[in-house]
């Protein structure tokens, strides 16, 4: 049985991330159509799009053209790299934050960051070679 199947799959793509993605987003459709209730509007089409979801899942599982199924998989890598890099981005300005104050240069709007708490300060920006005064 598993020869057969790892004959029937030679040639064909397989599985990759944007697959496993989109299985998880299926699993969630499948769940808020099933919390919303089956017979709700919006049940309805949370089911309709899980089941459209998992038909592109196996069209691309056995899809044979690898430079049309690489090319939407790098699509979908750089989207989600540029989202962890932003939400990452945002974390550590958060977690900065608790003992840093970020001000905007008024010429060329740098965000400049400076230690709290040492009251009245000149900031140069680096940017531009403004100075300012701000309270930190």
């Amino acid at each position: 049985m598993k020869e057969k199947l790892m004959k029937f799959m030679y040639g064909r793509y397989g599985n990759d991330e944007l697959n496993q993605f989109l299985f998880k987003l299926v699993f969630v459709s499948l769940i808020i159509s099933l919390l919303s209730g089956r017979a709700s509007f919006f049940g309805e089409i949370f089911y309709i799009l899980a089941l459209i979801m998992v038909v592109f899942i196996y069209f691309r599982m056995f899809s044979k053209n690898f430079n049309k199924r690489y090319s939407e998989r790098t699509l979908y890598l750089n989207f989600h790299n540029k989202v962890k890099l932003s939400l990452d981005k945002q974390n550590k300005i958060k977690e900065q934050k608790k003992s840093y104050a970020f001000f905007k240069c008024p010429s060329c709007k740098q965000k400049v960051r400076v230690p709290k708490g040492k009251g009245k300060i000149s900031i140069h920006c680096p940017k531009c070679n403004v100075d300012f005064i701000k309270r930190s």
